[in-house]
């Protein structure tokens, strides 16, 4: 158990045990209502199938707040967020009911809990996470000073209520409206769509299809190659899974692509996050990927009921063509200058943010 309002600890979570302990659950949400890289299925999954190499899974516990981090290094004594490649976000998961108070009140004993201990790094982090701005003052009153940084860029929209597939086409640029009415064009003559939700059969099919896309596409090696199939099967225990996968002649593979449901949106409408997509190489001459997006965001919007889309990690060119808005996942360094590496920490961060200053990229305290 987590615990008193009045201290905090690290509990380490087994690497055998390839899951929270059962105490988390009352800080954890569900796809289903509230945000999935904030529920046990996320963070399961990636304890089970992705954790990296050399780490182990920790949590600085609280009454009012639990940080899932990752222990380092030769001696385990550097922590940062419990985040890889495959989060779109991290942050603390504070426990229901808790007020900024007592957020604070967590902050602090935390702030007390990291001192005299090498700096730590948040990163994958929203701005605006619930419970963030008390955690980080009840951080400085414990003598922690927290430096900001950018980390990744995100790319979204919200969509009106009254969307449709029409409406939300006519809003994207005029290149990709040609491109898509061209291109959906020759694919309902000569390729099919199959589309995997649901447990079973049909879906080990379609991952191992996803998976024969992406050996022929032109995506590096997967760092852990049984990390996808893992969660396209827990997401679709919950109906949070919408898998698509597009064939061509003889049924062949060419574009795979599998996206996430939850209700982390705004007024808790349904958002979909594109976790994952790939083509063949040897077909990209007939815009494969690109058909494949414009089929599943229009089953997202007609069928799902979708408000927000989320195109997930980065500035890749072609996401601001389909969602025009995008949000700096940020990190922290959180630093205790009275230990030698956290003092070296806070400087170099100094001369950081000078030289980022002079190029106009900043790096802000937080």
């Amino acid at each position: 158990m987590p615990p008193s309002s009045h201290a905090a600890r690290l509990v380490p979570v087994p690497r055998e045990a390839g899951r929270l302990p059962a105490w988390c659950d009352r800080f954890l949400e569900r796809p289903e209502t509230g945000d999935l890289f904030a529920s046990r299925l996320w963070y399961d999954t990636t304890l089970m199938h992705a954790l990296p190499r050399g780490t182990e899974a920790v949590l600085a516990a609280t009454e009012a707040m639990v940080l899932p981090l990752l222990r380092m290094g030769d001696r385990g004594a550097r922590l940062r967020s419990l985040a890889t490649d495959y989060s779109l976000v991290w942050r603390p998961l504070p426990a229901p009911g808790a007020d900024a108070e007592a957020l604070h009140a967590a902050g602090h004993v935390l702030g007390r809990l990291f001192r005299r201990r090498p700096p730590m790094v948040l990163d994958t982090l929203d701005a605006e996470a619930p419970g963030l701005d008390p955690l980080l003052a009840g951080l400085r009153a414990a003598g922690i000073v927290a430096v900001r940084f950018a980390h990744f860029g995100n790319w979204r929209e919200r969509l009106p209520a009254s969307s449709t597939w029409p409406t939300y086409l006519a809003g994207r640029p005029p290149a990709l409206r040609n491109t898509v009415a061209r291109k959906l064009a020759r694919a309902s003559r000569e390729m099919r769509l199959e589309l995997v939700t649901a447990a079973g059969d049909g879906l080990e099919a379609g991952i191992a299809a996803y998976e024969a896309v992406r050996a022929r596409s032109w995506k590096p090696h997967e760092p852990f190659p049984a990390f996808d199939g893992a969660l396209m099967r827990a997401l679709a225990r919950h109906n949070a899974l919408r898998l698509g996968i597009l064939h061509a002649e003889e049924d062949t593979p060419v574009a795979a692509q599998y996206w996430a449901l939850d209700r982390a949106g705004e007024g808790s409408a349904r958002r979909a996050m594109l976790l994952k997509l790939a083509h063949a190489e040897a077909s990209r001459t007939a815009s494969p990927g690109t058909v494949l997006t414009a089929m599943m965001v229009q089953r997202l919007i007609e069928e799902d009921g979708v408000r927000e889309l989320d195109f997930g990690r980065g500035d890749d060119p072609y996401k601001r063509l389909w969602v025009g808005q995008r949000r700096q996942r940020i990190g922290l360094v959180l630093a205790d200058p009275l230990h030698p590496a956290g003092l070296l920490a806070l400087a170099r961060q100094a001369v950081g943010t000078v030289r980022r200053r002079l190029t106009g990229r900043g790096m802000t305290a937080a």
